[in-house]
């Protein structure tokens, strides 16, 4: 669709704005968006600046307007005193939706998880909409390259971000037949060596500790005492504790791998009390309505209104606790292979990089300096 959309920074907070002319189904279409709103100031219509947004407003079905019709309406639109980047999206053809939805289709058959058919979609609608003016069996790898220089290392997204990008192409392509791109000579980005994040058992037992709420104090010293990830412990049932053999069953975890992990006698007494109270029906940690998951960003939430309760400046995130786990372990003297099993890793290698951070055997080498 033809309107011109500019992200600015609107009363502080990060917003799309989203001009076109006088249109009634058009007008319709942006009422729909949730937290539309309407500026006198900017004299348009404006959204959150968000992923989803970006992505809906290049598929809503109303009539488009001509491109030139857009381009004079923000001449004649004053200047903001914001800085303001043009995006002109051009809507994706319906050719290429097709073979999305067709890739979305193959990536279920294979019974990839949700999460993973979801990043790659997302990441080739990007890759997509960079070249929408393409037909698809025209674009070949020096496109890949372009776009990595010209949007992805122009915006400064992450390594990260580009793998999956890179994951995303490669795995597509690898399906459409009769295309200009080879898969081999697809390049991954070098991705930088980064520690994992840890605290000490002193900050863990504080964090943990702020929590006066049972099921939120629950919930984080889960997470530490197994060693999980956030999806992990919000898709635990109350059937998958042993409190007999003093286990966790942790069903389906990345790579929709099943797994074990031991469970102490203080984190079974704690599971008694908090079962009694809250009693849930289905998962082991609820909403406020009965049945229904705990959502993942109120979970985030816990952890920053407990690390507001402590003298912990670090920008502590919710895999602070698992990583912190897993170095504790290793420091504690558990086998790292062990560690690899308790934590889901497929490689030894991603365990390895604890004993980077362990301090048991670093604290035991003697400074030259105490020599002199």
């Amino acid at each position: 669709m033809n309107w011109i959309v500019s992200s600015v920074i609107h009363k502080g907070t990060k917003r799309l704005r989203v001009q076109f002319g006088f249109d009634t189904e058009m007008q319709l279409a942006i009422k729909k968006f949730d937290g539309v709103k309407w500026s006198k100031t900017l004299k348009s219509w404006h959204i959150p600046d968000t992923p989803e947004n970006r992505n809906s407003l290049d598929t809503k079905s109303v009539e488009p307007k001509p491109l030139q019709e857009a381009e004079k309406l923000a001449d004649k639109t004053p200047i903001l005193s914001v800085k303001a980047e043009i995006i002109v999206l051009t809507p994706i053809s319906q050719e290429v939706l097709q073979k999305i939805e067709q890739y979305k289709y193959w990536m279920r058959s294979k019974r990839y998880s949700d999460a993973t058919i979801k990043t790659y979609t997302e990441a080739l609608l990007s890759f997509m909409k960079f070249y929408s003016y393409k037909a698809i069996n025209e674009i070949n790898n020096i496109d890949i390259i372009v776009y990595n220089n010209d949007y992805i290392l122009k915006k400064q997204l992450s390594a990260s971000y580009q793998n999956q990008v890179v994951n995303a192409i490669k795995l597509f392509f690898a399906k459409i037949e009769g295309t200009r791109v080879e898969i081999t000579l697809i390049e991954r980005p070098k991705r930088p060596k980064l520690l994992p994040n840890v605290l000490s058992k002193e900050e863990v037992k504080e964090l943990l500790n702020a929590s006066k709420n049972v099921k939120h104090k629950m919930m984080l010293c889960l997470i530490y005492s197994c060693g999980l990830r956030r999806s992990e412990l919000l898709n635990l049932k109350p059937n998958d504790i042993d409190s007999k053999r003093g286990l966790v069953l942790i069903k389906q975890g990345k790579g929709r791998k099943d797994r074990i992990a031991p469970l102490s006698e203080k984190i079974i007494d704690m599971l008694r009390i908090y079962y009694k109270e809250f009693r849930p029906s289905f998962w082991l940690f609820e909403g406020q309505e009965q049945g229904k998951k705990y959502d993942e960003r109120s979970l985030a939430n816990v952890l920053k209104q407990a690390l507001s309760r402590t003298d912990i400046k670090k920008p502590v995130s919710l895999h602070w606790l698992r990583h912190s786990y897993a170095t504790h372990l290793l420091e504690s003297g558990t086998d790292l292979r062990y560690i690899q099993e308790l934590l889901g890793h497929k490689s030894s290698k991603t365990t390895e990089i604890y004993t980077h951070v362990s301090i048991k055997n670093i604290q035991n080498i003697k400074s030259p300096f105490d020599d002199l």
